[in-house]
């Protein structure tokens, strides 16, 4: 007599994806956890500016592109759960694009803040944080990038199919908590810290 494993509606018998991508996101909260508190430490703690409010501008069209993603991935994911690749390429694409213009504002910011305001990682503690904070969120934008632009290869050619669903999910888990974060870190960086 050989008895029977019941799993529940939407969870796959082996766990370990879910299981992996929550322990990596467990993980990176709270290395940008000790990032938010360290800015937040040491803002207004800089002997010499420029200082956040003479500088910082609030990021709003970038804000509102990363955080639109998470709506389109999400639309993405549901396409492919549904057999609709095609749909699902389009939306997969539009996430990627979202994702890219994201990361051109916050060139732009950085570019501005560089060779018109003269702050770099090393002109103060202001400087310093916020770079670091700011540039590790673009890192993890431009990784997620880098693996949708894969999977949307992949889906061109033929090779992601309604299969793959919970394996994109868990792709689009991490970009959601990349949007988090994002809200995170405008918080502290333009609402809290100017």
């Amino acid at each position: 007599m050989t008895a029977q494993t019941t799993v529940a509606p939407g969870f796959s018998k082996s766990p370990k994806g879910r299981v992996g991508m929550l322990g990596m996101i467990a993980s990176e909260s709270t290395f940008f956890g000790c990032f938010l508190v360290v800015y937040l430490f040491y803002i207004g703690r800089s002997l010499n500016g420029p200082y956040p409010g003479e500088v910082l501008e609030l990021p709003i069209a970038a804000t509102v592109c990363l955080l639109s993603s998470s709506i389109t991935i999400w639309l993405a994911t549901r396409a492919l759960s549904r057999d609709r690749t095609n749909v699902f390429g389009l939306w997969f694409l539009a996430t990627i694009v979202l994702g890219a213009l994201f990361l051109v504002a916050t060139a732009q910011e950085w570019s501005g803040l560089i060779y018109e305001h003269g702050l770099t990682i090393r002109t103060n503690l202001f400087g310093t944080t916020f770079y670091s904070l700011v540039g590790a969120h673009a890192a993890h934008v431009t990784i997620g990038i880098v693996l949708m632009t894969l999977v949307l290869v992949l889906s061109l050619l033929g090779y992601v199919h309604v299969r793959d669903s919970e394996r994109v999910e868990m792709l689009s888990w991490y970009w959601h908590f990349v949007d988090a974060v994002w809200i995170a870190v405008f918080t502290v960086v333009y609402v809290v810290g100017r």
